[in-house]
């Protein structure tokens, strides 16, 4: 598989000098710039308005340089410096929601994975077509709310982190809610929900092998939702929307998970047939990617949504998770980043893990 670039002739400084890891001052970025630092590479993060002052309370997280833009939408006013500092876009939910899709993919700047991969991600009927391509078991999803005979949820497109989320238990309950557009219905599992974070590189051929290249599980999450997470204590949700309550799925953190053993075989399938088809739709995914289902009592993990970058569930271990550890020591996503960027430069194959 390669994703090429457009200009391979932006490779050149790559190859010629030590690269710089940037990204957005938020989300996962002190994993990104550590992960950059302990690898030997720079790092350089991008900022609205004035440097945060909460990287100087981590040393080691720490960007060598800040590059400032007034606005989010202004990101292409640095790209020469982005240029000058060799710099490799690293994506993250926080870089495409404030940035925006359609500029993220036309920054003339070199992007760790395959920039196609957003249009995928941000739209949710494309992502569905793909994860029923690869077989992949699936809520049921409904075109209207006339089509409802159970309890739902509605989502909206793009990195929202699950602002604005409605969770509905009928149709009755759901015509009453308020949504906007563009959104999706989709049948609410009941079960735990999980959030796997894997690895794709192209280049390797050690391990669980996907394709041409191989399939990394670096570690799982689940999330703290505000305030789904704490609204039961207050009753029945018929009383909390009589009193003008409703459940929101804010996410506020993370807690790291480690999954039943003999339930990682299925996972990994799952996994290894998302590969496997984003080859055949877009030319494939490199990189961090995040599988989230639910597993549901009869142990089957059906699968509601694909992060296709690094999700920030992986800040819980920076320092490595039991997964992450039993690959490499002290392994974080970040850091797994910058090793394969590292290993690409090493080989001349950057063209296959940056678009």
């Amino acid at each position: 598989m390669v994703v090429s670039l457009s200009d391979k002739s932006r490779l050149q400084p790559l190859r010629d000098g030590t690269p710089a890891l940037a990204t957005i001052c938020s989300h996962s970025s002190l994993q990104i710039f550590h992960g950059a630092r302990v690898e030997g590479f720079g790092s350089v993060g991008i900022a609205q308005g004035t440097p945060p002052r909460f990287y100087d309370a981590f040393p080691l997280a720490k960007p060598d340089k800040f590059l400032l833009v007034d606005r989010w939408e202004n990101v292409h006013s640095i790209v020469p410096k982005l240029e000058e500092s060799r710099a490799v876009i690293v994506p993250t939910g926080s870089f495409v929601e404030y940035v925006g899709p359609e500029r993220f993919s036309a920054l003339s700047v070199p992007v760790f994975g395959n920039r196609r991969v957003m249009e995928w991600e941000s739209d949710r009927e494309k992502e569905r077509v793909w994860l029923e391509r690869a077989g992949v078991p699936m809520p049921r999803k409904y075109r209207d709310a006339s089509e409802v005979d159970g309890p739902v949820i509605v989502k909206y497109y793009g990195a929202k982190g699950g602002k604005g989320f409605i969770l509905a238990k009928d149709r009755d309950e759901l015509l009453e809610s308020p949504i906007r557009k563009p959104h999706v219905i989709q049948e609410y599992i009941i079960g735990t929900r999980y959030y796997l974070h894997f690895f794709y590189s192209p280049i390797s051929k050690e391990g669980y092998r996907v394709a041409d290249g191989s399939l990394q599980l670096l570690g799982i999450d689940r999330r703290d939702e505000a305030n789904i997470d704490e609204l039961y204590k207050l009753g029945s949700q018929e009383g909390l929307l009589k009193s003008g309550l409703r459940p929101t799925f804010v996410v506020t953190g993370n807690v790291p998970v480690v999954l039943r053993e003999s339930l990682l075989p299925q996972v990994f399938d799952i996994a290894g047939n998302i590969i496997e088809t984003s080859i055949d739709l877009f030319g494939g995914m490199v990189g961090p990617f995040c599988v989230e289902g639910i597993m549901t009592e009869e142990l089957e993990f059906k699968v509601f949504e694909i992060s296709t970058r690094i999700v920030a569930g992986t800040n819980v271990y920076i320092n490595g998770s039991p997964y992450s550890d039993l690959v490499a020591p002290g392994l974080s996503t970040g850091r797994r980043i910058a090793q394969e960027l590292k290993r690409a430069a090493r080989e001349d194959r950057l063209d296959e893990v940056l678009s």
